[in-house]
């Protein structure tokens, strides 16, 4: 991943994708993983690539929880809100650690060091219930280790 992206360096990444081909989704997908988000400038450019509106690409951008619109956290925690989780309690798992964030579902630290959001199921329901930590799965959570693990984020550890 890395910084802001250029313009230049933006029509290049989408110069292939062909408007009227149903490109939209994978042009997105290739924007947001060389930069880990997809920027306003990525959501003109690729709306001008595929000959569309730049409200329509938006749309998809904000509509689905793979794309994020801004710079991840530099430790995304993401909450399963899974069946399995939540039948093994991840509805405790993410109240303790929204309150010892101090966040939001779906916030950030103000010094952007941590986010905690909703993740969707990705099928590891045997370690629910589970966080992703910047991806990694941390499962058989329990109240008391979703503290541990919350402080040592909130920490810096």
């Amino acid at each position: 991943m890395q910084a802001e992206p250029s313009l230049q360096e933006l029509r290049e990444l989408v110069a292939d994708f062909e408007p009227g081909r149903g490109h939209l989704m994978p042009a997105l997908h290739k924007v947001q993983d060389r930069y880990g988000y997809i920027s306003r400038d990525a959501v003109e450019v690729v709306a001008r690539q595929l000959n569309t509106t730049p409200a329509l690409v938006f749309g998809a951008v904000s509509f689905y929880d793979d794309f994020r619109s801004h710079p991840a956290s530099a430790t995304e925690i993401a909450w399963c809100s899974g069946p399995a989780c939540r039948l093994r309690g991840g509805d405790r798992i993410r109240a303790a650690m929204q309150q010892i964030l101090e966040l939001p579902l779906g916030g950030e630290s103000e010094d952007h060091r941590y986010g905690l959001h909703l993740g969707q199921c990705n099928g590891t329901c045997s370690e629910a219930p589970q966080v992703w930590v910047n991806g990694q799965v941390v499962g058989g959570l329990t109240v008391s280790s979703a503290i541990a693990l919350a402080r040592d984020v909130r920490g810096g550890e």
